[in-house]
């Protein structure tokens, strides 16, 4: 009797980093490793930076398709064109796409692909951008996936009950899980010290792309207003992007004791001597960042946006308003004051991050839905 083919998965993304490329390289992997054939499709720079994290092997496929990062019109249909053509040549069981714009642009492909088409699930990693013209950009991809995917996943709570509105009839929430902290060394954690110069002083740790979405302009301001604190604290962002300059010279304007660190390694480091770990986004799902401070029993003040409150609850962290720096320096503030409440968001924070999925659950549902979707296509 002969065996059935394995299932075939194809994963479509744009331009990713962070967050999103890391769920998707632990996607593929997990999905190749449980047998079950896998492709990738993305610009060349996103499959370079998913073959140097985890998958890297000849048993991953991949197809270079330019899906870019802003909406225009003769770019999306060259993009339109070439992942028809590779869906056609790989022929997938499943395509996943992540992010409204792949969505959008893989669901346009298989409509026109012919007789022989794939099932389609659609994962949203983010809120819609800020601006006029970019948020009406983003509703439009978002309909387009809400109405057309068999499947939307969503990455929080929040953005979840958004597709359902737009009008996805198959839809549910998907957890994107931080990899476990590796305990640093004695050695990592000298030169981190070493690298940010702190001394005695408290380290106030923010990991995040600089980005708007991220509010670091914020976080800038609050660190003026604790200029004056005796010791000084050191705020350090880790993390590249456009607004490095404009950041730099903002701190600069400000008087903050502001270090931009760049792109970094070593974060499990940096969290070992954080003080405080800041997140001031004006969005997040469920950022790995946040994730990764409560494994590491570290106290956090962040924003009550997006999924962060899931993750954290009431006694995780403290949760300010967005895009207000004078909360945002007095909770911060508070917890340096106050160790017996660093005590508590510490220990709370340790204990909540225990019940979040691991990486091997999130493959194991990945393959339960594929298989679902393919049996309901066929």
């Amino acid at each position: 009797m002969t065996a059935p083919a394995p299932l075939r998965v194809a994963f479509v993304l744009s331009l990713a980093s962070g967050g999103t490329a890391s769920h998707v390289a632990a996607l593929a992997a997990g999905c190749r490793d449980a047998g079950l054939e896998v492709s990738v499709l993305g610009p060349a720079s996103t499959l370079a930076l998913l073959g140097q994290s985890s998958y890297g092997s000849a048993a991953v496929t991949t197809y270079q398709v330019g899906i870019a990062d802003r909406a225009r019109p003769g770019s999306a249909a060259a993009a339109v064109a070439r992942m028809r053509s590779a869906i056609a040549a790989w022929r997938p069981d499943v395509v996943h796409a992540h992010g409204v714009r792949a969505g959008a642009l893989a669901v346009l492909a298989i409509a026109i692909s012919g007789r022989s088409r794939p099932a389609v699930a659609v994962t949203v990693h983010n809120a819609p951008p800020h601006g006029r013209a970019a948020r009406l950009v983003y509703g439009l991809l978002e309909r387009i996936c809400a109405r057309r995917a068999d499947l939307v996943l969503c990455a929080s709570a929040d953005l979840l009950a958004r597709m359902r509105r737009l009008g996805a009839a198959d839809a549910a929430q998907f957890d994107v899980p931080a990899a476990p902290v590796r305990p640093p060394s004695a050695a990592e954690i000298a030169k981190a010290k070493a690298d940010i110069g702190a001394g005695d002083r408290p380290v106030l740790l923010t990991v995040a792309r600089l980005a708007p979405q991220k509010g670091l302009d914020v976080l800038i301001a609050a660190a003026a207003r604790w200029r004056d604190r005796d010791p000084q604290p050191r705020t350090v962002i880790a993390g590249e992007g456009p607004l490095a300059a404009e950041l730099r010279a903002q701190a600069s304007q400000a008087g903050a004791d502001v270090l931009l660190l760049g792109a970094r390694q070593d974060v499990p480091a940096l969290l070992a001597i954080a003080s405080v770990v800041i997140v001031p986004s004006r969005w997040e799902a469920r950022a790995l960042i946040v994730q990764e401070a409560m494994q590491s029993g570290r106290p956090i003040v962040a924003t009550r946006v997006g999924g962060i409150p899931e993750l954290t609850g009431d006694d995780g962290a403290l949760l300010v308003r967005p895009d207000d720096a004078a909360a945002l320096a007095a909770a911060v503030t508070t917890v340096l004051d106050d160790p017996a409440l660093t005590a508590r968001l510490s220990k709370a924070a340790s204990a909540r991050s225990a019940s979040f999925p691991a990486k091997e659950d999130a493959i194991k549902a990945a393959v339960s839905i594929y298989a679902r979707l393919a049996i309901g296509r066929s």
